[in-house]
């Protein structure tokens, strides 16, 4: 029988987010999260989590462009007052630079969102639906 245990598990918000934003899976930490680029596996295949109940949505986007904007703008303002540049240069590289960035960025900022959303137990990571997937395994087994 499973315990109650399992429903109060404590979940550690900063080390699910770091393993999320690293591309692991935020329950056991191994390197699941992602089956592409930016699509979340349905299952880790080392402990069962069932991933496929995040719902990031808009977040991890949304997250990327404050992120790159507050990193972009400075450092274009900078070299502006430095060197003067160019309109079409500062357009051209910071065009670039911002794209890039975000490409970068983004599966590591929605890896961390779906590691918050484990540990908050939020949306498809609720404690219950994990025993009762548990429970289905139980009786798969029997």
């Amino acid at each position: 029988m499973i315990s109650e245990q399992v429903l109060e598990e404590p979940r550690l918000r900063g080390q699910a987010m770091w393993r999320g934003a690293r591309g692991q899976c935020p329950s056991c930490g191994e390197k699941q999260l992602f089956r592409a680029y930016l699509k979340v596996s349905d299952d880790c295949p080392s402990c069962g989590l069932n991933l496929s109940g995040h719902q990031a949505d808009d977040a991890p986007p949304y997250f990327t462009i404050f992120i790159v904007g507050h990193i972009i703008v400075p450092v274009a303002l900078v070299v502006e007052k430095l060197y003067t540049p160019p309109l079409y240069v500062h357009a051209l590289v910071f065009s670039l630079l911002a794209v890039l960035a975000s490409l970068i960025s983004l599966p590591v900022v929605k890896g961390a969102v779906v590691g918050l959303q484990w540990a908050l137990r939020l949306h498809g990571f609720a404690a219950t639906e994990k025993v009762d997937a548990q429970v289905d395994k139980a009786v798969e087994k029997s």
